[in-house]
């Protein structure tokens, strides 16, 4: 046996991440010696109640509920906690420490990354996050280091598998929303309060991760647009399907051009959106996550796997902490995050993409007429009107149903001239407004 220099290993968190990977460093604790190049000796695992039921359960003799002094010492600190406090006071101790930190916390990196980042770069330690954008799918670095000598001109993902597992099965069953977030929350897909999946708040953490790796600019959570899907029906789903279009919740962080005079800029947005049946994104199912990438001289990527899950994720922390280990035994500053790019971030009223518009009317001459006049008045261009009627009265104007597919469109455009419409007097009710995103 080969006699490798030994590694501390700090754990913070044994929960359905934290148990599998405390597992996998002891089973397998000779092969990823013979990777690192170097022992990583599991030194203890800070949890907040000793004695709680885990999915692996760790020697007793590891657990402490003192994580603080199990920081000090350690080489590799590796944060499954969750949340902002009190992780964030626990990395930036181990970084001020000297180790090396791993993390999983999207939450804490999309809204404290610069803070942490900074600090790594102070005393030259690294911060490694492999697993907080898309579970066991390799991303981080394929952004961060295979595409840095290249232009990163858009990234599509679906980053939430629990949202992209209820509208899977709205749109494969044609079953409603509230059915399928309940199986989903029997099934563990979804917790007791899906808020966080649901509103889009996850994918939007992820998002603003991801726009910062690819354009080497810090994006706060707050400049992210966000919407959920808890508007999406068995009606939407079922006029996508019949556009040939998929709805998925989507992750889009997109370069763009600047106008006349101006630089480029970016903009960074998570909503649902129509996407053609024929995009490699509309064949991701289940609770898997998939994510896009369009270089400039590489081309089109896709990246596809599970996006959560205790052993999937485990294993992209694993990555990170051999990774972290082969730093330490090659000596050496960390590599800092590069956002040297400081690209402005535009609004979403400034984002140019087409538009599926879905109108119940009055069914009566005249009407159509008015919709394309109010669209044309607003800069918005009809490529596609497909009407129904879904209301018929005897004597009386019935209500029918308009399908209208657009050219692209500025999206302030499109919302002033949807207001517009609202209150024509001719629209009974807007029953929704889809972009249309993989052109």
């Amino acid at each position: 046996m080969t006699d490798y220099r030994r590694l501390r290993v700090a754990l913070l968190g044994a929960g359905a991440v934290g148990s599998q990977v405390a597992a996998l460093l002891r089973q397998h604790a000779d092969e990823l010696a013979d990777r690192a190049g170097a022992r990583l000796e599991l030194v203890g695992i800070a949890v907040r109640d000793i004695d709680a039921p885990r999915d692996v359960e760790p020697p007793r003799e590891l657990l402490t509920t003192d994580a603080e002094s199990l920081i000090v010492g350690a080489d590799i600190v590796i944060e499954l906690m969750g949340g902002i406090e009190p992780a964030r006071t626990y990395l930036l101790q181990a970084i001020n420490s000297g180790a090396d930190v791993v993390t999983a916390n999207k939450a804490l990196l999309a809204t404290h990354g610069p803070e942490i980042f900074d600090a790594a770069d102070q005393v030259g330690a690294e911060v490694y996050y492999e697993a907080a954008a898309a579970g066991a799918i390799p991303i981080i670095r394929p952004l961060r280091d295979s595409l840095a000598g290249d232009r990163v001109q858009r990234i599509m993902g679906i980053v939430n598998g629990t949202t992209n597992y209820i509208l899977d099965r709205m749109d494969t069953e044609g079953a409603e929303f509230s059915d399928v977030l309940a199986d989903a929350q029997r099934l563990g897909y979804a917790e007791s309060d899906p808020t966080a999946d649901v509103e889009g708040y996850d994918a939007a953490q992820k998002a603003a991760i991801l726009a910062s790796l690819a354009f080497h600019t810090t994006v706060p959570l707050e400049s992210v647009h966000r919407e959920g899907i808890t508007a999406i029906d068995k009606s939407m789903m079922d006029a996508a399907r019949h556009a040939g279009y998929v709805i998925k919740l989507l992750a889009v962080c997109e370069r763009l051009a600047g106008e006349a005079g101006e630089g480029e800029s970016i903009s960074v947005r998570v909503y649902p959106a129509l996407i053609d049946r024929a995009h490699p994104l509309a064949s991701v199912h289940g609770a898997n996550n998939a994510v896009f990438v369009q270089a400039e001289a590489a081309g089109n990527l896709m990246f596809y796997g599970a996006g959560a899950g205790g052993v999937q994720t485990a294993s992209a922390v694993l990555g990170d902490v051999v990774s972290a280990a082969r730093r330490h035994i090659a000596g050496g500053v960390g590599v800092g995050e590069s956002t040297l790019a400081n690209l402005p971030i535009v609004p979403v009223g400034r984002v140019t993409t087409r538009y599926q518009i879905t109108l119940e009317v009055d069914d009566q001459p005249g009407v159509l007429a008015t919709v394309a006049g109010t669209l044309s008045d607003g800069r918005v261009s009809i490529a596609t009107v497909e009407q129904t009627v879904v209301q018929e009265s005897n004597g009386a104007p019935g209500v029918a149903r308009l399908v209208i597919g657009t050219h692209k469109a500025l999206e302030q455009d499109l919302s002033e001239t949807v207001d517009r419409l609202a209150a024509s007097g001719v629209v009974e009710r807007v029953v929704s407004v889809l972009r249309v995103e993989g052109d």
